[in-house]
């Protein structure tokens, strides 16, 4: 998928060309659904969300933003923070179901925000939340990597700023939220 076509396509989008989000979604979907099947690779085995609604429900929200895309890679990014919040909203309401019992686990990755616990995808949300009232680009950070599957460069390049920030932003991340979630 071309970088410039999906730019383009974007602009046309919010420029409200009949056909574009048609044209944006066909160009678009393989990579949403290799995103959401990373994110889904840490869910419990029975999670009645699979990556295919997932992928559904982040662009119906993201038809709700309004937005002038500048690019893929804000449009990528901005996907993977509905992806996040489809799940939270998803897992707030399997709690409220069972009465605050039955929170969704979401299993991490070694190199992710902690190691190898559980950690349920509500107090990530709120942490998340938290810290990005504290620092934007840590919880962007965050939400690329953690959310959005996306590599070190690719963040880099998202966020422009150097692969040596993004690694460290990365491990200040992980390491505020290891601390806020311990609590």
């Amino acid at each position: 998928m071309p970088k410039q076509e999906v730019t383009a396509v974007l602009q046309a989008w919010r420029a409200g060309t009949p056909g574009a989000a048609d044209q944006l979604f066909t160009l678009v979907y393989d990579e949403l659904r290799r995103m959401a099947r990373g994110r889904m690779r840490g869910e419990r085995q029975n999670h009645t969300l699979q990556p295919t609604a997932l992928v559904h429900e982040a662009y119906v929200r993201l038809n709700e933003v309004d937005l002038d895309w500048k690019d893929r890679a804000q449009f990528f990014a901005m996907a993977a923070t509905e992806m996040r919040r489809v799940l939270i909203d998803h897992a707030k309401a399997a709690a409220a179901i069972k009465r605050g019992g039955g929170l969704i686990k979401v299993q991490l990755q070694n190199e992710d925000v902690a190691k190898s616990d559980d950690v349920d995808l509500v107090a990530l949300g709120e942490a998340l939340e938290e810290l990005r009232t504290l620092s934007p680009r840590l919880a962007k950070i965050v939400d690329l990597r953690y959310f959005g599957g996306m590599s070190f460069e690719e963040m880099a390049w998202t966020l422009q700023i150097s692969l040596t920030t993004t690694k460290a932003d990365w491990k200040k991340a992980r390491g505020w939220l290891r601390t806020r979630l311990e609590q």
